[in-house]
């Protein structure tokens, strides 16, 4: 009896007599059944079993023929990076810094394959960004699903989270998928998207492929390993622009000071009670585990988060913030922060532009253009722009506030490292004497690999 593929809800369905690996029976349907993304491994299973097989997994959706419509010269990192991604049989991770050019490596894969093409992003500003360039690269209507829109169509592009709510209906029309800021995909949730999907080739882009929680090891197999690799100092003065880090330390004020000092006292005295004590970042994330059934391990955490707010807005901050802006007064500086009120606070001090998750689409996109051709010359923002979105003209980067994320450090330095003739310079700005410096010490072994 000939084995038959199908595909059913995120699911394949495998007919006959013979089991695959990956597979389990399931008495409802009486066939077996194995997770769509198993799909080439199971056909490859098959196939070299010698076992004849009838394949009804992907009902893909109708392309025509792509070509470009405009001709964009690759560097040579990244056609080492399209070789090697389909040496490694059109799978796996493409690891560059932002502003090196990743999406452009993924249109010239999908004009090689000429597949109906599925490119899942985190956040709408992403999915507008993809649009624009698919269309003016490729010179076709591109499918939208995210932020209202719904146009399923040969090379779409979609959220993660409306990939996440439509991967069933997705799972067997798109034989090839694009995981932009791929990290994403390891979440709980949104690793369902990469299961559920059939697509036999996967690509992943992203600049920092390590998360701080360990989940990157769902990557291994729901897109593949790591294919390609470059940090951004090996690409600084080449493909990306010379870059400096500066840290500035600056005390926090008498007031300030007694607070935190107070908080931190609160914070070990919890700890102690509670029996925890914190050596390693594991540690931390137990204490946090902890605090949903230990009282003083919830103390600790309150405590913890209202000291570091206290460091993180010091005031001190924006007296140094406004020398580094009198020493910049011609450049274009981007200035990050960690909550809206501080962003709100500088905007109004130095009448600067704010981007918060707040700011609607069409203020944004007018701050944006304005930062591009010099209406503004200064932006502040609180997260916004520290994943994927272009902003090709900053040279100067201000830090006053983060988490200790690699990546979160990444992003924010991939803002200022288009290449261009002057030295990129960022500007860490941290309360000395607190618990921001060991998170400035994490942040910069993100340099070093």
């Amino acid at each position: 009896m000939k084995v038959k593929l199908q595909y059913d809800r995120g699911t394949l369905i495998i007919r006959g007599q013979y089991g695959t690996p990956f597979s389990v029976w399931d008495d409802r349907i009486d066939a077996f059944r194995a997770p769509a993304y198993k799909y080439p491994d199971i056909k490859a299973f098959l196939t070299k079993s010698g076992i004849e097989f009838e394949d009804e997994v992907m009902s893909p959706l109708l392309l025509e023929q792509i070509s470009r419509k405009m001709e964009i010269k690759l560097h040579q990192f990244q056609q080492e990076a399209l070789r090697f991604w389909f040496a490694s049989g059109s799978r796996g991770v493409i690891v560059l810094p932002p502003g090196s050019g990743k999406t452009i490596i993924a249109m010239k894969a999908m004009e090689r394959l000429q597949e109906p093409t599925l490119i899942v992003v985190p956040t709408l500003p992403l999915l507008d960004q993809w649009v624009r360039r698919l269309e003016d690269y490729f010179g076709v209507d591109i499918g939208i699903l995210g932020g209202g829109k719904k146009e399923i169509r040969g090379i779409t592009v979609s959220t993660y989270d409306s990939a996440y709510l439509r991967a069933e209906e997705l799972g067997n029309r798109f034989p090839f998928v694009v995981f932009d800021e791929c990290h994403h995909l390891a979440a709980e949730g949104y690793s369902q998207i990469g299961e559920m999907l059939a697509s036999e080739h996967r690509m992943g882009l992203t600049a920092t492929f390590e998360r701080e929680d360990g989940a990157h090891v769902r990557l291994l197999s729901l897109i593949g390993g790591v294919v390609y690799k470059m940090k951004p100092t090996e690409l600084a003065g080449k493909q990306l622009a010379h870059f400096e880090v500066v840290k500035i330390p600056v005390k926090l004020k008498k007031e300030e000071r007694e607070a935190y000092e107070k908080l931190m006292s609160e914070y070990r005295k919890s700890l102690a009670k509670a029996g925890i004590r914190l050596e390693r970042l594991e540690d931390f994330k137990k204490l946090v585990m902890r605090s949903g059934i230990s009282e003083e391990a919830r103390k600790a955490l309150i405590a913890r988060n209202k000291a570091r707010k206290i460091a993180i807005n010091s005031a001190s901050k924006l007296d140094a913030l406004e020398e580094i802006l009198k020493a910049h007064r011609k450049d274009k500086v981007l200035i990050f922060t960690e909550y809206n009120e501080m962003a709100h606070l500088i905007g109004k001090r130095f009448l600067i532009p704010v981007l918060t998750h707040r700011t609607s689409p069409s203020e944004r996109e007018d701050i944006l253009e304005g930062f591009r051709t010099g209406r503004y010359t200064k932006v502040v923002t609180s997260k916004v722009l520290d994943e994927g979105l272009d902003v090709p003209d900053a040279r100067i980067a201000v830090v006053l506030g983060g988490s200790g994320s690699r990546r979160e450090f990444i992003q924010r330095l991939g803002r200022i490292l288009r290449k261009k003739e002057k030295r990129a310079i960022l500007y860490e700005v941290i309360s000395s004497g607190t618990i921001e410096v060991s998170a400035s010490y994490r942040r910069r072994r993100a340099l070093r690999g």
